[in-house]
């Protein structure tokens, strides 16, 4: 794994609600972002940013309550694509765009839109409004280069943000190298704790049923029924396969998806000696 670099953030709150208008600056990188919920449109449409060429998400709540609804554009300038999308779509609640001033064209935007939906595909931690997948347009060796680095910069400005969508789960272990297993009413998985999340790896195989106690969890019960829903648990054999590495947000959620009861993370995740993630985490504060 490529060491990962260290970088600042700044973000200005414009309207000095933390909730409100966020512009988004990175170290070292000439773009920039800005967040802002829906209902602050009419309020902000006026700023000098729309005017420019660039890539854009809108996120919302998926329609049956299971997980984040996610749709990528770009424009040229996004103004216009912003003022169609405040009219006829209603599924979102919250956008972020970036842009580069004098830097970016409709071909860059292109790219990047591109990479953008097919890593929220990869990822699928989200559902995809996009209705097709955008061509990738023809660049330059030395366009693309600088789009990658762009698109790298923006992966990194995103989690910041509370934006998850194509953020692709560790392949490999965790930073301790421990590797956990989770077993239990047919299921029999393995993954490791990471600053990301719980990864849950590909080939994991959780409960096909569910304990009649999960209506009290009823977060667990909508993760698994969306995982289902985009692919990442297939049945086979009367169990749920995990069709490719999974990060959740927390261990006792991935115990929890995989068991099909309720379940505390921290005892139900093992190494291979039965000693508890708990148990583990413990020994090395008191190391």
């Amino acid at each position: 794994m490529s060491k990962q670099v260290p970088f600042t953030i700044k973000i200005f709150v414009a309207d000095g609600d933390p909730d409100g208008l966020r512009v988004v600056e990175r170290s070292n990188w000439t773009g920039k972002s800005l967040m802002f919920p829906r209902t602050l449109y009419p309020q902000v449409r006026s700023r000098p940013e729309f005017q420019q060429t660039g890539v854009y998400l809108l996120l919302g709540p998926s329609a049956d309550g299971n997980g984040e609804t996610l749709y990528v554009g770009e424009g040229d300038p996004v103004k216009p694509r912003f003022e169609d999308h405040y009219v006829k779509k209603d599924f979102w609640t919250r956008a972020v765009f970036f842009v580069a001033p004098g830097q970016l064209n409709k071909a860059h935007v292109q790219f990047l839109e591109a990479q953008l939906v097919g890593l929220a595909g990869a990822a699928k931690r989200a559902s995809l409004e996009n209705g097709n997948k955008p061509t990738e347009p023809t660049l330059s060796e030395a366009d693309r280069a600088d789009m990658e680095v762009f698109l790298h910069n923006m992966l990194g400005v995103l989690p910041v943000l509370g934006v998850y969508a194509f953020e692709q789960s560790a392949v490999g272990v965790g930073p301790s190298n421990l590797v956990l297993f989770c077993k239990g009413r047919g299921a029999s998985a393995s993954g490791y704790d990471t600053p990301q999340g719980f990864v849950v790896r590909s080939g994991s195989l959780a409960s096909e049923s569910e304990t009649p106690s999960l209506s009290g969890f009823p977060i667990v019960g909508r993760t698994r029924s969306e995982l289902r829903k985009n692919g990442v648990l297939v049945p086979e054999s009367g169990k749920l396969r995990f069709t490719q590495n999974y990060t959740f947000n927390s261990p006792s959620l991935a115990s929890a998806v995989v068991l099909g009861r309720a379940s505390n993370g921290r005892v139900d995740w093992k190494d291979a000696a039965g000693r508890t993630l708990r148990e583990y985490q413990q020994a090395q504060t008191d190391a």
